[in-house]
Parts: structure tokens; C-alpha cells; sequence
């Protein structure tokens, strides 16, 4: 048989480490615990360690620069000199600062500057720092941190292939003021032609471009951009692999195809239907990357399926073909080493990025030397596919059952909103502007050793739940201290707000590292739904009982909604995405239920991920929308009239998903606005959103305590959209990653200004009633 030279490669690997290193080393120095040299150890040391491994996996290439000490948007803005001017000037009384202060600073805020805005990065649950342009912008090659990561990759291994953003998408995803992105397209441009040239002059052979966004629907203006942007490439230059994901992107040949690049690289975990009409598209000369294993999930890859996609074109293609993960594994837990008590039938199952990368090389050696050279490894692939197929813990009858029968629940609320309102203001007698927090109070050393002790068995569970019972207590008093009008539990009891709800819910399983960054230092820990999904009993009723007797004001019952669930989870694979959010709502309806039986009179079901699960084409919308807001709208169409229920949304647009948040019909919704400067809510208030809206006045994610003043300033604002009776304040966020110094700090704050506009518009209000 002849062998074939078919390449592999990777878009990206996670950064935080095996045990993340990154996070602790990051929180150290913003601690100052340690130097902006300790912290550049780590980074250095984590960087070898990923490159070592797709060494040691026999990879064509190593990849490099898809590191960061924060976020890769971000080091962009950095790369090509578009940091905000309003990072420049030295907060008050600091004589110097190190670059690495700098940095932060934009993604977190300081004393005098609030931080860069956050969101979603397309589909998924990272969050990237969105670019700042304005009039000012000058774009100006800052290549030093890039080149340094470059150079300790080609120190390790002759074939290294680096990775940048491409500078359409780079401009696609900034926020833009008082200017036209693509007014900068060109000047951008050329900076990243300056950058290639630099590559070829480190005889770096190719370079993977990443344009993300042609995933999405384009407007003819930006499909153009690219053909301008890239003319700044034609010359001087290593190759360019362009490099797409999370779509089918075949609507775009007639453009892509055009381009002056050498290859393309298609998702086809998300799309295996566009490879046949890519490999009939590209010129002769183009290679074409093949994302075969999933980058976006834990399953691990049926082997089989995949060659058999692949085989039909493996000799037409010949070393022109590439293989890789679908996107960068940076959305994957690091490796399944480490995961000594995941049950022993569901690990096989499963794939995290070190496993991945080891599909990959057998992939590639069946490719090139033939089945028979992985003959055991497809073995075990077999089985394990089989294995999962086949398990009785993947299927219940019972839970199939009740979702077959879910047209006969009704899925709206028993009255109109107006009729609700009266009702609930009758019960809880709440004032003008009333006060809330979103529902996690500061997780403190002590909260966290607790739940380790219990973890180790060091313990008992009765010695846990005293000790939360009394941070609880705790957090009750101080809100009372506050003088908040709604108050939460704080969640004590709480690891993170999926895992927790996971734990307690049959068809999860959990891993001890299964890491995932969100943001900056925050890592999540996703469940694995695997199977059938159902609630054994109460969740959080004994709980939510007991704080709400600690107080005479309202506590909520905070709950985590069932889309969230569904999008933060690693999700089954084996049934539609609609069937398993279905299956969550049912579970969460019934603890809705026990809760408002338990006296609980507001019940918050969180959904920060709406919008994240939004299909990134635009013609699928519809489908996906009409299926989520049913599924939150089951969960809480139990409510009584008298019990309010709140959700709460972050990080993302709404515009144009208005008419579905509407259609949720919660009787108040808490977003993000402080870091928009509130113009998120301006959609809320053109669309004349019918119910009660808290619009976040400071951002959680920044140490930084807002004024009062800049706080009131972003009220007035919302005033002016929104009418005061049907507004809340509240913080963007939970507090849980924060103090409790700067806790009491900003809340005082937030409490001082409801009172001082209550003053201002109780009259008002009084007059129009």
C-alpha cells in the first residue's frame, strides 16, 4: 500500500493547565502576592508543556501563540496598538506600573477605569474582551510578547505554525464609536502584513489565520472586506491557512476561494456536509484542514465514522489533506488523567484536549499507513461507541414517557402580566426602585475549605451544613444591614451554578478537573449530561425554607434555568438538544413547585445562556427559540399569580431577540448593562418591554467600587427608557468571586442611590398614578 503524507495539526490548545496553574498564578500576582516575573514563569511553563505534548503525539506541527494571560482578543488590541487611550494614563498615586498591571487593568478595571467591555465569543461559553475603536485609533505593530512566544516554540521544534486573529473578524467584533470599523480596515491591514513578513523572515512555512466569522451571516460589505484586507497579503509572506469553525461556511466559496491564502480549514464536526463541495471548490494548490473531532464537546470520537468520511477523498487530496479537531480545544477540559473517581462505565465515553490530540494521531496514521496500523486502537473505539449505545444508564423509559406527553402541560401562566403584577405587589409590598442582588454572595476561604473537608471526608455532612447554614446567616444579616429590599440566600452551599443543580440530578455525571475557561481567571467545571435527565427529589427547598425564616423580607429561590443548564453542560451527542432541554425544564418545574409550596414567594430561574445557545446562522433562529423559550416557560408556568419569578441575563445582545425574552413572560428580568454604559437597556425600552426590568449598575468582574454618582448617572439613564415604576437595581452579576470589604462597599452605594431617587420620582409617580 502507498503511504500518504496527510498532516496534523491543532487550532489551539487549552491554557489554564492540567490543574490550572494559570488561574492561581494570575489571581497571585492581582493579589500581589507574587512578581510579574513568577507569573511569566507560569506562562512559559505551561506554553512548553502543551507544545511537548503535541510533540510527543507525533503532530506536523506545533502551534503557538494561542496563549494568553487573559484573553487572545485582547492581546490583539495589544499586538496591533489599539489599547484604549483611557488605559494609558497612570491610575492616582501609582508611580509605575508593569506591563502585565497594564494588561490587566484593560480586562478588569482599576481605581480610576472601568474595564473593557466582556462577551460571549460567538457560541460558546468563553468570554473574550471586546476591541475599543474610536476616531483615535492608530494601529501600530507591537509585536515584542508575540515574537517572544514564537521564538521559545522554534526553540523546541523546527515546525512550528502560529496563530492570529485575522483582521476582519479582529474588526467585526470590536465596538466602535463615532466611526465606520471598516473605516480602519486598511491601515489594520497593513500592521498584520508588517507581522507576516516579520513570520517569513523566521522562516515560519505557515501561519494559521483565524476568520471566525464567516460562521455567521455576512452582509455583502464585509464579504468585500476580505478580498481588501487580504490584498495586503500577496507578497512576503509564509503560507496562510484560513481557518473557520462552528458553521457551514460552503455559502461563502465564491468569496474564500478568491482569497490570496493556501488552504482552508472546515469544521466538520458542526457540518460534515460541506467537505465534499470544498474539496470540489479549492484551487489546486489550496490544502484543506479537516476538523474532524469535535473541539466543542467531551465524546469521544467514533473512529470509524471518521475515516469513512475522510476516505473518499484521501487520494484525490493526497498530502493536500490536513487533519485537526474541529476548533481550538481551548472549549475542552485538559485531559482525563486526573479523573481517578469518574464512574468507570461513562470514562471510556469520553474525550478531553490530551485524548483528542491522541484520536487525532491515530487518525492520521490510518490515513497514511493504513487501518491495519491502529487495528487496536480502532478496537477500542469500537467498543467504547458500542458500550455507550447500548448502557442502560444512558435511558430511562419513565423520562422519555413524561417528555412524549409534555403538549397536555399548559405551558403559559395562569394570567396576563398586569393581572399577575397587582397580585404580587399585594403579597410582597415592595417600594419604588426596589434593591436585589442576583443571587451569590462572596464564596470566602472558609466556604471553600468547608466543602473541600467534605470532599476528603475530613467532616461529616451534618458539620457542612451547619457551617453554610451560618455563612447563610451571615449573608442574610448583612443584606438586612444593608437595607436591601429583596434578599438572597447567597448560595453558600453552591460550587458553581450548573454543577450544583448537575449533582443532584439523575443522567449527570462530574469530573474533579474537568476544567474549562470561561474568562480571565474564571474556570467552570461542566457536568456531562450522558443520559436520561430527571430530579430525584427537592433541590434546594430545605434551604431556601430556612433563610426565608431568618428574615421578614422577601429571600429568593434561586434556581438555574434550563437552557443555561443544557449550554454550560457537555451535552449527550445521542438525541437533539431539544429533547435534553425539555427533559431539564421538567425537572426544574417541579422544584418551582416545591419552592412556592415552601412559602417562597420570589423564584429566580437564572438563563444567562439564551442567547449563547443561539444558532450563529439566521435562518435556524426560529427553530431554536420557539424550543428554548418553551422549555423556560414550563419551568416556571407552575408559578401561582402571587409568586413572582425573575430571570436573570448577561454578557450578550438582546436586540434582536427581544420579541423571545418577551415571550418568557418572567414578571422581572436582571441584565448587564454597567459595562455598555446601559445601552443594552435601550433596546429594552424601544421594544417597550411590557414587565420589570433590573438593569446591573456596576460590574461584579472589576474590583473596582462604583460612585454613587456614576451609579445614579447610569440609573437616570435608564429612567429615560425605561419607566421608573417597572425598574429594579441591581449588580450585573452575582458576587461571588468578590470580597465582602468591597461587597458592602458597593451595594451601600447601590442602596444610597435607589433611596435618593425614590425621594426625586416618588412624587412623580404618586401624580401619574
Amino acid at each position: 500500500m502507498k503511504e500518504n503524507k496527510i498532516k496534523s495539526h491543532i487550532l489551539g490548545y487549552p491554557r489554564i493547565g492540567d490543574k490550572r496553574e494559570l488561574k492561581f498564578a494570575q489571581e497571585s500576582f492581582w493579589r500581589g502576592e507574587s512578581s510579574p516575573d513568577d507569573l511569566q514563569t507560569t506562562a512559559r511553563k505551561l506554553r512548553v508543556e502543551n507544545w511537548k505534548k503535541q510533540q510527543s503525539a507525533g503532530l506536523s506541527f506545533i502551534t503557538s501563540n494561542d496563549f494568553s494571560l487573559y484573553d487572545h482578543v485582547l492581546d490583539h488590541s495589544v499586538l496591533f496598538g489599539a489599547s484604549p487611550s483611557r488605559f494609558s494614563k497612570l491610575p492616582f498615586g501609582a508611580k509605575n506600573v508593569s506591563a502585565e498591571t497594564a494588561y490587566f487593568a484593560m480586562a478588569r478595571g482599576n481605581i480610576e477605569q472601568p474595564a473593557m467591555e466582556m462577551t460571549k465569543w460567538l457560541d460558546t461559553n468563553y468570554h473574550y474582551i471586546v476591541p475599543e475603536l474610536n476616531e483615535d485609533t492608530t494601529f501600530l505593530i507591537n509585536a515584542h510578547d508575540y515574537l517572544v512566544q514564537l521564538d521559545e516554540a522554534q526553540k523546541l521544534d523546527k515546525q512550528v505554525k502560529p496563530v492570529l486573529l485575522g483582521p476582519v473578524s479582529f474588526l467585526y467584533l470590536s465596538k466602535a464609536r463615532n466611526l465606520n470599523k471598516l473605516d480602519l480596515l486598511d491601515t489594520l491591514s497593513q500592521q498584520y502584513a508588517h507581522l507576516l513578513q516579520e513570520l517569513r523572515a523566521r522562516k515560519i512555512e505557515w501561519v494559521q489565520i483565524d476568520e471566525p466569522i464567516f460562521a455567521l451571516d455576512l452582509e455583502d460589505i464585509w464579504l468585500k472586506a476580505f478580498e481588501r484586507a487580504y490584498a495586503w497579503f500577496r507578497a512576503s509572506r509564509p503560507k496562510l491557512l484560513l481557518t473557520t469553525y462552528f458553521g457551514n461556511v460552503s455559502r461563502y466559496q465564491a468569496y474564500i476561494s478568491t482569497l490570496p491564502v493556501d488552504g482552508i480549514h472546515i469544521d466538520l464536526a458542526r457540518a460534515p456536509e460541506q467537505l465534499a463541495p470544498w474539496v470540489n471548490a479549492i484551487p489546486s494548490h489550496w490544502v484543506l484542514s479537516a476538523g474532524v473531532i469535535d473541539g466543542r464537546n467531551i465524546w469521544r470520537n467514533d473512529l470509524d465514522k471518521t475515516l469513512a468520511l475522510l476516505a473518499p477523498w484521501v487520494q484525490r487530496l493526497g498530502e493536500r489533506l490536513w487533519v485537526a479537531p474541529s476548533c481550538s480545544l481551548l472549549h475542552t477540559p485538559v485531559t482525563l488523567a486526573h479523573e481517578v473517581k469518574l464512574d468507570a462505565a461513562i470514562k471510556p465515553w469520553l474525550a478531553f484536549a490530551d485524548e483528542k490530540i491522541a484520536e487525532l494521531s491515530i487518525i492520521a496514521k490510518a490515513l497514511n499507513h493504513g487501518v491495519e496500523s491502529v487495528a487496536n486502537e480502532l478496537a477500542l473505539s469500537r467498543a467504547a461507541i458500542a458500550t455507550r449505545h447500548q448502557s442502560s444508564l444512558v435511558h430511562s423509559a419513565s423520562v422519555k414517557a413524561r417528555v412524549d406527553s409534555i403538549n397536555t402541560i399548559n405551558e403559559h401562566r395562569d394570567s396576563h402580566f398586569s393581572i399577575r403584577k397587582v397580585a404580587q405587589k399585594a403579597r410582597l409590598n415592595l417600594p419604588l426602585l426596589p434593591t436585589t442582588t442576583i443571587g451569590s454572595f462572596p464564596q470566602t476561604r472558609d466556604i471553600r475549605a468547608a466543602r473541600a473537608a467534605l470532599k476528603r471526608g475530613e467532616i461529616a455532612l451534618v458539620e457542612y451544613e451547619v457551617e453554610i447554614r451560618s455563612h447563610i446567616t451571615h449573608a442574610i444579616r448583612e443584606q438586612e444591614s444593608l437595607d436591601l429590599d429583596v434578599l438572597v440566600h447567597g448560595e453558600a452551599e453552591r460550587n458553581d451554578m450548573v454543577e450544583f443543580f448537575g449533582e443532584q440530578l439523575s443522567g449527570y455525571a462530574f469530573t474533579e478537573n474537568g476544567w474549562v475557561q470561561s474568562y480571565g481567571s474564571r474556570c467552570v467545571k461542566p457536568p456531562v449530561i450522558y443520559g436520561d435527565v430527571y430530579r430525584p427529589k427537592p433541590m434546594t427547598v430545605d434551604l431556601a425554607r430556612f433563610a426565608q425564616s431568618l428574615s421578614d423580607r422577601p429571600v429568593k429561590g434561586m434556581l438555574t434555568g434550563p437552557i443555561t443548564m443544557l449550554q454550560w453542560s457537555f451535552v449527550r451527542d445521542d438525541q437533539p438538544r431539544s429533547t435534553t432541554a425539555m427533559q431539564l425544564a421538567l425537572a426544574i418545574r417541579d422544584e418551582v413547585d416545591d419552592l412556592q409550596k415552601a412559602g417562597i414567594a420570589i423564584i429566580q430561574i437564572d438563563e444567562p445562556a439564551l442567547r449563547e445557545g443561539l444558532p450563529l446562522q439566521k435562518t435556524v433562529w426560529e427553530h431554536y427559540l420557539a424550543w428554548a423559550v418553551r422549555a423556560f416557560k414550563l419551568s416556571a408556568s407552575v408559578a401561582n399569580d402571587s409568586t413572582q419569578i425573575h430571570t436573570h441575563m448577561c454578557y450578550a445582545e438582546f436586540n434582536d431577540i427581544l420579541p423571545a425574552i418577551a415571550a418568557m413572560d418572567a414578571d422581572v428580568i436582571t441584565i448587564e448593562t454597567s459595562r455598555s454604559a446601559m445601552e443594552l437597556l435601550d433596546a429594552f425600552g424601544e421594544f417597550d418591554y411590557p414587565n420589570e426590568i433590573g438593569p446591573g449598575v456596576y460590574d461584579i468582574h472589576s474590583p473596582r467600587v462604583p460612585s454613587v454618582d456614576a451609579m445614579k448617572n447610569l440609573m437616570y439613564h435608564a429612567i429615560r427608557v425605561v419607566p421608573v415604576e417597572r425598574l429594579w437595581i441591581n449588580p450585573d452579576c452575582g458576587l461571588k468571586t468578590r470580597g465582602w470589604d468591597e461587597t458592602r462597599q458597593a451595594l451601600q452605594n447601590m442602596v444610597n442611590v435607589a433611596k435618593s431617587l425614590r425621594k426625586q420620582f416618588s412624587l412623580t409617580t404618586a401624580l401619574d398614578s
